[in-house]
Parts: structure tokens; sequence; C-alpha cells
């Protein structure tokens, strides 16, 4: 089974807990704390595997979760760090984030690896808060907790060629001659349903053709399969466009070609500007000549008549497809605006509201960094966390808002009475 799209759940593992301890052993009577850091967490990685050509692996299983740091001991023992998780995908895999539709990564060559999720960092063994004044905290940092995200891997074939065409022009035949493919052919429509790729040689060289699915009017709005058809002519560098020029089901030749180009344009851009080579399919069937010459001389651009079943016009063809592939560059990336990234910026910044009559709320990267790495099980550990909003100029901040003794101050998921 072929797959295309799908949609899947990945978290980061989170990272370990600090350990709090202290050192305890015989004739040593100020041993000191000892708490060892937590591990870091897993990270999710996909990696490119030219053995995979389908997203099928994702059909059942949805969800992908890295392994968690484990936390810190002590004897400042830090934790294990959480296994990161590597996700083989196909060739060609777009990875998008699904809340903003925006490119995370592109997928293309084989081994390629991207690190889409970073494990939560572990947190700091209560031994990194002793200074002069607290020689024995005991506190410690939590690790960093990472969030789930929804994202969509869209694969589009990588091939040189790409075949395009109503259904039932020959596509899949004249695969199956230029090429070893041995895709499943028959005289209705949409014997392909997914795209079938073989390997064509001329000379030393080889090249890839795709027999993309038929195509119908509507598909750049969706229509039929149209969207997930579609998707894989982006990456191919030639389209070879195939036209029944008999006229066997009772269509126009030139009406075909128009409407299959119109929805090749509206999809977009990139599809748009990909050079064509336009192929005269089923010519055994033609009983007047004199079309294949009025439609040649109607698009203003050179015909390569074949007959798929009887071999005829498939060196011509190639040798075309061959030449003009020589001047093309290779397929490339998708071109894209700077690539959109799932991790949470902590820029240090924040931002003071005030909600109602004693109420102040802080929001920002700060506050985000402040809640992952702070912890308030303890009455030492939460004068500690109000010297940082101090030294970080938060309480500052609050007091030129309005803020006095006894006001209500948020923060994150914490909510405390201000006392000076």
């Amino acid at each position: 089974m072929f797959l295309d799209y799908v949609k899947i759940f990945i978290k980061a593992g989170d990272g370990g807990n600090g350990a709090v301890s202290f050192h305890r052993e015989k004739f040593v009577p100020d041993g000191g704390p000892d708490g060892g850091d937590g591990g870091d967490g897993g990270s999710i990685i996909f990696t490119c595997d030219k053995g995979i050509n389908t997203l099928i692996d994702f059909k059942f299983k949805k969800h992908f979760f890295a392994q968690n740091g484990e936390g810190g001991a002590p004897k400042n023992c830090k934790g294990k760090k959480g296994e990161d998780l590597i996700i083989k995908v196909p060739q060609g895999t777009v990875i998008k984030d699904s809340a903003t539709g925006k490119v995370i990564a592109d997928l293309l060559d084989d081994g390629e690896s991207v690190t889409v999720l970073k494990g939560g960092r572990g947190g700091k063994g209560n031994s990194h808060f002793k200074n002069s004044k607290r020689k024995a905290p005991s506190f410690s940092q939590h690790g960093e907790k990472t969030e789930q995200h929804q994202i969509i891997l869209e694969l589009k074939t990588i091939a040189d060629v790409g075949l395009v065409g109503f259904p039932n022009v020959g596509k899949s035949t004249l695969l199956s001659v230029l090429t070893s493919a041995k895709p499943k052919i028959a005289n209705y429509h949409f014997t392909t349903l997914t795209p079938n790729l073989g390997v064509a040689r001329v000379f030393d060289e080889d090249f890839v053709i795709a027999d993309i699915p038929g195509l119908i009017e509507g598909a750049s709005e969706g229509a039929g399969l149209g969207h997930h058809f579609l998707r894989h002519i982006e990456r191919v560098r030639l389209i070879v466009h195939l036209v029944d020029i008999s006229g066997s089901e009772n269509r126009d030749p030139l009406e075909d070609f128009r409407q299959i180009n119109e929805e090749l344009n509206k999809y977009g851009t990139r599809i748009k500007d990909i050079p064509q080579i336009v192929c005269a399919s089923k010519i055994d069937m033609l009983e007047d000549e004199s079309k294949l010459k009025d439609f040649e001389k109607a698009i203003g651009q050179k015909v390569y008549p074949v007959c798929s079943l009887l071999n005829e016009g498939l060196t011509e063809l190639l040798s075309a497809i061959y030449e003009k592939l020589k001047t093309i560059p290779k397929p490339s990336r998708l071109e894209d605006e700077e690539r959109y990234s799932l991790e949470k910026d902590y820029n240090q910044k924040f931002t003071v509201s005030k909600l109602g009559k004693g109420t102040y709320i802080v929001e920002g990267g700060l506050v985000d960094f402040f809640i992952q790495s702070i912890s308030l099980s303890s009455p030492e550990s939460f004068a500690f966390f109000q010297k940082n909003l101090k030294d970080r100029g938060v309480v500052s901040a609050l007091k030129k808002a309005g803020m006095v003794e006894g006001d209500t101050v948020i923060i994150g998921d914490i909510e405390f009475e201000w006392i000076d």
C-alpha cells in the first residue's frame, strides 16, 4: 500500500530533575551538597532512507515519544541521557507544522538527518546552588518539560521526469517500455492510483521516470485526488505531457492538452516553470495523420508521436528527454521561507500587565524559563526564585506598573502575594 500524506504526534523526552543530596561520610562533618544533575531528554530525529518509498509505517502508529532523561543522584552523579528517537522516512519527505502549515524540514538525500525537537534540558542538582551564604541548599532544579506537537509528513516523489496527462492516455504503458517498471496496466480510468517509478538508461546515463496518476479538471482545487497527485510533480525536472492523439474516447487532444496545463499552472509557479516535452500517444489508432500536424501547429512546439505497444517513436523520445535533462539542474529542495522551528524560544524578555485592582501578570520568554528551571518546592527555593525576579528587573517593572505590598502576582501557573 502506498501512503504519501500523514499527520503524526511527536514529543521529545523531558529532562531529568536535579537531585537534592548531602554528602554523608564518617569523620567528614561538613560534607556539603552533592546532588547530581538530571540527564537531558532524548531528541526527535528524522532521517532519510532510500530503502523506504512510502509513509505506510505511519498509518497505524501515530505517536512518537523520545525517552525522558533520568534524575540526578547523590555523589554528584548525573542522570542518564534519554535515548534519541530516530524516525526513518523516504527521500523527498517534507515535514510541516500542522498548526501553521510551515515547512520544518525538506529531506532529499539518503542518510540526511534533521533534529526536529531537542530533548529537554536536565535540571541542576543542589550542589550548583551552594554559595558563601547558602551552604546547604535544600532545593534543586526541575528538568525541562517538553511539549507534544502534531506535524505533517508529506512525500513528494523524487524523479527526473514526470509523465502527466488525462487518465487512460497510456502513461503506465509508456513507463513500462521505457524502463524496467511493471505498473498495473488496463484499459480503464485510474489504473494508476499511486506514482510508479522506473529507471531509463540512455548510453551510460540513468534517469528516473515517474508515472503520475491521471489528472482531471479541477485537480488543482483538489478534485478527485488532485492535490495528492500534483504534489509528486513538484520535484521533477522535466514533464513529459502525454496526449491521446487518436481521440479514442471522443476527447479533443488539444482541449485535453490545454486543460492539463491549466491545472498545472493553477497549482503553483514551481510546476508552471517546469519544462515540458509533448508526446502524442496511441498513433496506431490515428486514422487521419493530418490531426498530428494540426495539433503540433496549434500548440507551437514539437510533438513526439509514439506507439508504446509497437515500440514506435520511443528511441526519438528517449533521446529528446536525455538531451533536455542535460540542460536542467538536478532536483532541488523546495524553495520556502526560513525553515520553521518547533522549539520554544526562551528569549529572556517579559511584559507586565495589570489584570485588575491589586493583580499583576508577568508573561514572556523569561517567564517560561523561570517556570522550567526553578523549583518551588520549599521556602528556600521560593526565596531563590524571588531573588531571580529582582536580578532580572521583573520586580522593578512590577513596582513601576503600580504593584505594592499585598498585591497578587501571577507568573505562569504560579500565583502569590507580594511581600517586600
